[in-house]
């Protein structure tokens, strides 16, 4: 039964979800008259966050299989369905402006970051991990899984807090510069919980 009601939970988040982000691109886009150029940083904040959730999302469910520990499983629960929806609500977007959801140009190039390095070991953005660090995740147990998300969630999270940050300076659609504050709060509140979560395992963030 516990089962199901977290499946029904589940749908009605993506369908309310679904529902908020018609409404809210049609009244910023198509139903206000100004639809984001394919180059505009409303578009690529929106395609380069919606790659950065999915590694989140990817990284909470690895670790959800590698630990028993309740805390680090419902903050990974938390993280993944968050950022799950969010991502959902970028592609979206992108769907209504009639954008595509990948660019020519390199990641970050909305920010005036295109140039950088991007893409080693599949680290294309600011804070995301490696094929590498991806792989070690899916060895590790128990504490060792805990303090490594931990400590990769956290640099994941200040790369997304930065590109956010970004948005909230530079896109013009007003649900979105919304959107990006909200993650900018929510991730520097996850940041402090983590580092207490770290610290209670003998651990710290990496740098």
């Amino acid at each position: 039964m516990r089962s199901v009601l977290i499946a029904g939970s589940a749908v009605a988040v993506v369908v309310a979800v679904g529902a908020i982000t018609y409404a809210v691109a049609g009244e910023d886009g198509h139903g206000g008259g100004t639809v984001p150029a394919a180059g505009s940083a409303d578009a690529g904040f929106a395609r380069d966050m919606a790659v950065h959730h999915q590694q989140a999302v990817e990284m909470s469910y690895i670790v959800r299989d590698r630990t028993k520990d309740a805390d680090v499983r419902r903050l990974a629960y938390d993280i993944a369905q968050t950022q799950a929806n969010q991502r959902g609500m970028l592609l979206g977007w992108l769907d209504l402006w009639g954008l595509p959801k990948v660019s020519a140009d390199p990641p970050m190039t909305w920010m005036g970051m295109g140039d950088m390095a991007s893409g080693k070991d599949g680290s294309l953005m600011p804070g995301m991990a490696t094929n590498t660090e991806l792989k070690k995740l899916g060895t590790l147990n128990g504490r060792q899984a805990e303090v490594f998300y931990l400590q990769l969630m956290t640099d994941h999270h200040r790369g997304g807090i930065h590109m956010a940050e970004g948005c909230v300076a530079k896109c013009t659609v007003g649900v979105e510069k919304s959107l990006a504050q909200g993650m900018v709060d929510a991730q520097q509140s996850e940041l402090t919980a983590m580092a207490q979560m770290l610290k209670e395992r003998g651990a710290a963030p990496r740098d």
